[in-house]
């Protein structure tokens, strides 16, 4: 009863200011619509799988030639497609380069030969940007098959290429569920911290902390309405990008959700620490604006994780936002369930606990 009216007066006293709720739906609106049109990203690292059929000394020169070059990392070299394409699907690949049977034969005859290119376009731009490395390897490869066989033929063979996940190679849908991430970082992480950190401001914190309401009454008072709130833009921001983008998620809607309950309760965690921690609202705007250029930067939302050095993919493992966006962009172009994302599910499961369990302990209720 007690947690009921204090729920009931929060958010009483969160749309006594009018300002609120009107910056509370501008901002996601103005995200969703404005920022996948002018958000940009480098690529490097880009991992490919070789699908060699023929198995020929021309084919290992390809290959070589391939694995060699400063843009690539090769992750599998085999003669199952299939198997190739599971390691795109779990995101150990980037792009399949497939050299099909006869490949050394076709080009000494000079007859017509082609390689086949399946990107990953969930990631439009490593993925057209890839492509295009790899047709330019693929004309070094042939000027010199020309230049030693001493033909007049410019292109022995020809590069199919073929985008997977995302045919037009649109990179708004790259970014949109990367935003809904931010969104949620700011709405449940933020805005509580902020709260908490204004009752000791004001006062009444102390107020509180001399009646006999709990420390996890008034916690959850304070996390609860920023928790609707986060799942009410949450479906806005679905909304909008179906309506302006015609963007739904090949995936279900229940893979979403279940996976933004551990996250809310991780961002929500980690502003109640901040608040802990912060005296003033000051100290807390710029510890949760530290935090945020961490969770935005090394999150995979503008660079890929796997472009960053190695000692920043190992500061990225313990970043929460990085298995939301993933999920996110695996249930949104792949169609992922909770099983190919089991690994998301566990992370935030475990950051969910600790980071909780961190904030309850450092909330110190003065009697």
């Amino acid at each position: 009863m007690i947690l009921k009216y204090l729920i009931e007066k929060e958010f009483k006293q969160f749309l006594r200011n009018s300002f609120m709720p009107r910056i509370a739906l501008m901002f996601p609106t103005v995200i969703i619509l404005v920022f996948p049109w002018v958000a940009t990203m480098d690529v490097s690292n880009i991992n490919v799988s070789i699908v060699d059929r023929d198995v020929s000394t021309m084919s290992r020169r390809l290959s070589d030639k391939i694995a060699g070059s400063s843009y690539f990392n090769l992750t599998e070299y085999t003669d199952n497609y299939k198997q190739a394409l599971d390691d795109v699907e779990k995101g150990k690949s980037d792009i399949i380069v497939e050299i099909p049977q006869h490949f050394e034969r076709d080009i000494n005859t000079i007859q017509h030969a082609a390689i086949q290119i399946s990107s990953n376009g969930v990631n439009a731009l490593k993925g057209s940007i890839g492509s295009g490395y790899l047709q330019n390897i693929a004309a070094d490869f042939n000027a010199d098959l020309g230049t030693k066989q001493g033909v007049t033929v410019s292109t022995p063979f020809s590069v199919n290429i073929q985008d997977r996940y995302n045919p037009t190679l649109n990179f708004k849908l790259f970014m949109i569920p990367a935003l809904m991430t931010m969104i949620i970082i700011m709405l449940c992480g933020l805005l509580p911290a902020l709260n908490i950190v204004s009752e000791k401001e004001i006062g009444t914190i102390e107020q509180i902390n001399v009646t006999p309401v709990n420390k996890a009454a008034f916690i959850l008072s304070k996390l609860i309405p920023y928790w609707l709130m986060g799942f009410i833009i949450l479906t806005i921001c679905f909304i909008l990008a179906a309506l302006v983008y015609g963007y739904t998620p090949k995936g279900s809607f229940l893979t979403i959700y279940a996976i933004a309950i551990l996250f809310v309760l991780v961002m929500s965690g980690i502003g109640l620490i901040i608040s802990n921690y912060a005296g003033t609202m000051q100290q807390s705007l710029f510890m949760m604006f530290f935090f945020m250029m961490i969770f935005m930067l090394m999150s995979g939302l503008f660079t890929d994780v796997r472009s960053m050095p190695d000692w920043a993919q190992d500061i990225a493992f313990f970043n929460p936002p990085r298995y939301f966006i993933d999920t996110m962009r695996s249930v949104f172009l792949k169609g992922g369930n909770m099983m190919d994302n089991s690994h998301n599910f566990i992370m935030l499961f475990a950051f969910a606990i600790m980071t909780n369990a961190w904030a309850m302990l450092s909330y110190r209720k003065q009697v």
